[in-house]
């Protein structure tokens, strides 16, 4: 339960050979969260989750998960003004719960930005294999190899990355900000042109009757915690569905945590950090829900529904139906930029996680050594070779649902740990203060254990199963090598 003061984690940071350099501003910030979260959420997710678990009312989904993140941002806000320094909720955990609770969160991100990342990455890779097609070069990015696949399209996306990351954050940056660009003025395209083709009858039934049990619907490992509790036959479609579908939704807004682990590397972090976090959750709500809208106005939602092996339905789905072909193309086109943006930001995160934990001793020293560019290159090396053998060779699976539960796990702490170093250091000059304290912060954490018990029964058991493990890694390394622990 040992803890590590703000002071010391501040002073941390100008260690000659563990420093990294300054040279974030506001905009690069709300870039940086724009780019993670504008992804896989709007060109698949929207989709897949209206036709088979909520229909038209996905887009009531999407406000409902994007004020639970809102709640948190405005933590996370205050978090990362006072507290400037890399690691995101793993530094705040350890300024306030200690060490223990402190490792629980590293390793709970670990598990959200490197499994988000090996998802997004093969979802690249497919979109990569559409444009050959559109292209009309018929070239797989994916090679069956019996049990496994090679997908060389997902690691040259995270080789090319990987290098990138290592050059430089500011490098990164300007080509973040490119490619960003591009792929909102795609989006912003897409909805123009879709209004055009909404049909109002589609939004009837807002909400769907509930699926009859069977099947997948009725299954009770498939379905959400809450309908089980609450006597549901399923979580498809209905009141279960909503709530389920804004669990599943939340996805789609990972990552603008992913600003407050650039804490270090930000020249103005005390004003620059909560703009950018708060200003890029909201210009993405205003463009996930417009999307959702324009979506379920379009087809109807059951047009939308798929199952088993079938193919996920995506946004350019609704424009094949419609006969607006030419905006596949265009779709594919922006959904490769927007995925390239997220996985880089992603392994930024993760990197800046993994450097945090180990300057403080948890996991090997070496990987927090930074070069004469300031970046952590043996960490950035590190993930990028696991991140690749995993979406080189591993099949994707549904991993959303594990890496939502381990975000709204780290959320949870960052908003009760704001309540805390309130009441253990009022004297810490706060750049941000987060309004209502402490109601805002008890608001979100109600709200994300809400959807957290909204998240179905087996991932809350693989969640139980990667923990356990973390405490093994824990009790047998970090917590004898821990750098705190040697100081006192």
């Amino acid at each position: 339960m040992r803890t590590k003061s703000v002071e010391q984690s501040i002073a941390d940071t100008d260690e000659p050979e563990h420093k990294l350099r300054r040279d974030l501003g506001t905009w690069d910030l709300i870039v940086f969260g724009v780019a993670v979260v504008i992804g896989a959420g709007i060109f698949t997710l929207a989709a897949t989750t209206a036709g088979n678990v909520a229909g038209p009312s996905v887009s009531l989904a999407f406000v409902l998960a994007a004020i639970a993140c809102g709640l948190a941002a405005l933590c996370y806000a205050e978090f990362a003004s006072t507290v400037p320094v890399a690691g995101s909720a793993y530094t705040f955990s350890y300024a306030t719960f200690g060490e223990f609770i402190a490792w629980i969160v590293g390793w709970d991100l670990v598990l959200e930005f490197a499994v988000a990342s090996a998802v997004v990455g093969k979802g690249w890779s497919s979109y990569l294999a559409t444009v050959f097609e559109l292209a009309g070069l018929p070239i797989e990015t994916s090679i069956p190899l019996g049990w496994f696949s090679f997908d060389w399209g997902a690691l040259l996306l995270i080789v090319a990355l990987m290098v990138l990351l290592a050059l430089g954050t500011k490098l990164s940056s300007r080509v973040n900000f490119v490619i960003t660009a591009i792929k909102v003025a795609i989006v912003l395209l897409v909805v123009v042109v879709g209004i055009a083709y909404i049909n109002t009858a589609n939004y009837t039934p807002f909400i769907p009757p509930a699926a009859e049990a069977g099947g997948d619907a009725g299954s009770v490992w498939t379905q959400s915690l809450f309908s089980v509790i609450g006597g549901g036959s399923s979580s498809i479609y209905g009141i279960y569905g909503l709530l389920a579908a804004a669990s599943l939704v939340f996805f789609a807004f990972i990552g603008f945590d992913v600003v407050a682990t650039t804490a270090e590397e930000t020249k103005d972090p005390q004003r620059s950090l909560p703009r950018g976090i708060l200003g890029s959750l909201a210009i993405v709500t205003v463009l996930y829900v417009a999307v959702a809208l324009v979506l379920t106005g379009m087809v109807s939602y059951t047009d939308l529904q798929t199952s088993g092996d079938e193919q996920r339905a995506t946004l350019a789905t609704a424009f094949q139906q419609v006969g607006v072909n030419w905006a596949a193309a265009v779709i594919a086109v922006g959904a490769l930029a927007g995925l390239t943006t997220v996985v880089m930001v992603l392994m930024l995160g993760q990197v800046r996680v993994l450097f945090a934990m180990s300057r403080d001793g948890l996991l090997p020293r070496g990987l927090s050594v930074t070069g004469s560019r300031g970046t952590p290159v043996r960490a950035t090396m590190l993930v990028g070779g696991v991140i690749g053998v995993v979406a080189t060779f591993f099949p994707a699976g549904a991993l959303e649902e594990m890496v939502n539960i381990g975000t709204l796990f780290a959320f949870v702490l960052v908003s009760v740990g704001v309540v805390i170093l309130r009441r253990t250091r009022p004297d810490l000059p706060r750049g941000f203060r987060t309004p209502l304290v402490p109601l805002v912060p008890i608001l979100a954490v109600l709200a994300c254990l809400w959807l957290m018990i909204n998240l179905s029964v087996e991932t809350w058991l693989r969640f139980i199963i990667w923990m356990v493990l973390g405490l093994v890694v824990y009790a047998f390394y970090g917590r004898t090598h821990s750098r705190l622990a040697q100081r006192k």
